[in-house]
């Protein structure tokens, strides 16, 4: 043992030396660096009070007797504690199945959930509910709460208890507390899977593209573009159940930063915009299909049922049967019905004698005359008419004429913000600029 620690001092001393043979000069600047901070750290503390080699120093010792172990396995045996634990339902849940997700084992609380109807509409009523189990340390149920948003203003609340003598169910209705919620990623593969890799909600999502759809080409993302946003929540309990608007946002493309804020002008609509006050708004939205794939463009192509060559005269999304259209600008339905072989379809009006179409719906849900705004659902996806697979096809006419729909988009539809309001919004501007940064900093420590 002796023998050892001698080798391994032996070998640091030789380490040592070399250092010191390698870099002379380096080691002597480094001590006289030190010496000279020394005396300038001794110099200050001598002339405030006195040197501290001089005060008295003084042992203190305190016995401690710990307690009896009898004592200390009584007290552990007499703690107790409660799990948490949330999930969300699903459409094929039973009380058995969600109360394995939650972890619990209490066949008398599934039964009591299957025999009573009030129990098994809350829970199994509509997927997606947000549920809330309680348990003691022996996993045995003690309250379970489900929450939801019905139609009409707060949230729901249905509460079963353990009791004395069984089981007990209460409803109650609360108002829903606003909240806001930051948030950021990193595109690796898309907009989509990087929103869900940050846990952001859809819709959120949904609306990030749209405010940056005539900066930033989302189908033609980099890996590495970064974004950061803020986000209107609506909980329960501390939970969210609901999110609501974007109130800003950034997207870092290309090397390009991008920004955008919500601000409301007095008695105006409101809107977004860049912190020069400069509109985002545009007349039209850049696709009326969210995260949609185009299929074909506006171009000469061969017609997939009739096999010639002729022109396409609008653009193919490609989406599941059902996904929502959304109407790409405010306007009034010219038509709702079946057309020939777009089947069933959708013409609104626009300004300046524009008009768009969207044909091979599976749903009609508007009327002629409808006054309809941007981003309204009008109908779902489908292959009604001449269509080989589930898919929107889109037209943009001006005039009567068709034209490119991938030039609606370079439309301006927006005015920049008043005089009146621009110090409010200098205001918003640059705490929105703080909140960003800060997100797009967390964002870049994580992707370094």
């Amino acid at each position: 043992m002796i023998n050892g620690i001698l080798a391994a001092e032996e070998l640091l001393a030789s380490r040592v030396a070399y250092i010191f043979r390698t870099y002379p000069k380096q080691i002597t600047a480094a001590i006289a660096a030190t010496l000279l901070c020394a005396g300038g750290g001794a110099f200050a503390v001598a002339s405030l009070g006195t040197d501290p080699g001089d005060m008295p120093v003084r042992q203190v010792l305190e016995a401690v007797a710990p307690l009896p172990v009898g004592t200390q396995t009584d007290a552990l045996d007499a703690f107790g504690f409660t799990l948490f634990r949330s999930d969300l339902t699903r459409s094929s849940d039973t009380a058995e199945a969600l109360f394995k997700r939650l972890g619990i084992s209490d066949a008398r609380a599934a039964a009591f959930i299957r025999a009573n109807a009030e129990a098994r509409t809350a829970l199994f009523g509509r997927p997606g509910r947000t549920v809330t189990a309680e348990a003691g340390q022996d996993n045995q149920f003690q309250k379970l709460s489900a929450r939801w948003i019905p139609d009409g203003d707060g949230f729901k609340r249905v509460v079963i208890t353990r009791t004395p003598n069984g089981f007990a169910l209460k409803t109650e209705v609360d108002p829903l507390t606003p909240s806001t919620r930051l948030a950021s990623g990193v595109v690796r593969t898309s907009l989509l899977a990087a929103t869900d890799d940050a846990r952001i909600p859809d819709g959120v999502a949904s609306q990030l593209a749209d405010i940056f759809s005539t900066d930033v080409d989302i189908r033609q993302l980099r890996n590495g573009d970064r974004f950061a946003v803020v986000y209107e929540t609506f909980e329960a309990d501390g939970q969210a159940l609901r999110s609501g608007r974007v109130l800003s946002a950034e997207f870092e493309s290309g090397g390009k930063l991008h920004q955008a804020l919500w601000f409301q002008e007095p008695g105006k609509k409101g809107g977004y915009y860049r912190p020069n006050g400069d509109s985002l708004r545009k007349a039209y939205l850049g696709s009326p299909v969210e995260y949609s794939r185009i299929t074909s463009g506006f171009a000469m192509r061969v017609h997939p049922i009739f096999n010639d060559w002729r022109q396409h005269h609008g653009i193919d999304f490609s989406a599941p049967t059902g996904t929502a259209v959304r109407a790409v600008g405010d306007g009034v339905v010219d038509f709702a019905g079946v057309q020939s072989g777009y089947g069933n379809m959708v013409i609104l009006n626009h300004r300046n004698n524009q008009s768009t179409v969207y044909a091979h719906l599976s749903r009609i849900d508007v009327k002629v005359g409808q006054q309809v705004t941007q981003s309204q659902f009008i109908g779902a996806v489908g292959m009604t008419g001449w269509a080989t697979g589930p898919h929107l096809h889109f037209e943009y006419r001006v005039n009567g004429d068709y034209a490119d729909p991938a030039t609606i988009a370079d439309q301006d539809g927006g005015v920049p913000i008043t005089a009146a309001s621009r110090q409010a919004f200098e205001r918003i501007a640059r705490a929105t600029r703080t909140e960003l940064a800060a997100a797009f900093s967390v964002v870049q420590a994580s992707a370094d």
